[in-house]
């Protein structure tokens, strides 16, 4: 299933109306754990997009600058975007049962190991488990409504 912008999903090209999570849809390593994301956030305080949805770069015109093999993006409601560590951080705060840990990320020492660990995990994410064969997966985008 395509998702479909709406006014109701974007106030302006670029702004969401809740924070949005881009993800690789291709990966069944990140999309296990976009599916642990979405079970500890029922009250969909986030919208969650494969990056390869059809026409997201036109949505949200600034994820065409980055490079995706970084990892995660966050789509904030001011129109900013936290890359990797930095966006699962802004998720972990806002998550059931995450969010009293998530200030760890702010200790120096544990930031940088976080950083770290999770640039590796990016890069070797399809040694964890495979790319969907076909390049569609089981996990369904939510909408922005």
């Amino acid at each position: 299933m395509k998702a479909v912008a709406s006014v109701a999903q974007t106030r302006s090209r670029g702004i969401p109306e809740r924070p949005v999570v881009v993800y690789d849809g291709e990966c069944r390593f990140c999309l296990k754990h976009v599916s642990r994301m979405q079970r500890r956030d029922p009250d969909r305080i986030f919208e969650y997009q494969p990056r390869q949805t059809v026409d997201l770069e036109k949505r949200f015109p600034k994820l065409a600058d980055g490079d995706f093999n970084t990892g995660m993006r966050l789509i904030h409601t001011d129109g900013s975007i936290s890359v990797g560590p930095d966006a699962v951080y802004a998720i972990a705060r806002r998550l059931n049962g995450w969010k009293y840990l998530a200030w760890l990320y702010r200790v120096p020492l544990v930031g940088a190991i976080c950083r770290a660990s999770y640039a590796w995990i990016a890069r070797n994410r399809y040694r964890f488990a495979k790319k969907c064969e076909d390049g569609v997966c089981d996990l369904e985008p939510s909408s922005g409504a």
